[in-house]
């Protein structure tokens, strides 16, 4: 008898297990439950392209200062091979320590 009973019992718990995870992903499928998948799933999406635009800004940002003191500086950051413009940026440096000499005078 007592046999019977626990295994009644496991059967309920069983069973009320089962039926909780089945209603539960039968909601999922409703109107309601597709509509706030959705919003989770674009608001997830909204995230992650304002966390990509805030990384690209950053790297703009380190660049465009990377870039600036190097201009100021009259050095080439990446050499490139172009066989006309050989000497250039020397020659931009020499003509602005010239001009600034010219200023100052």
């Amino acid at each position: 008898m007592i046999r019977r009973l626990l295994w009644l019992g496991v059967g309920i718990g069983v069973g009320v297990v089962v039926v909780r995870l089945v209603t539960r992903q039968a909601r999922k499928f409703t109107p309601a439950g597709l509509a706030g998948t959705a919003q989770e799933s674009i608001g997830h999406a909204a995230g992650s392209v304002r966390s990509f635009m805030d990384d690209v800004r950053d790297g703009m940002a380190e660049r465009e200062d990377e870039l600036l003191a190097a201009f100021e500086d009259g050095v080439s950051i990446e050499p490139v091979d172009l066989p006309w413009a050989h000497g250039v940026g020397s020659k931009f440096y020499q003509f602005k320590q010239q001009q600034e000499g010219e200023q100052q005078r």
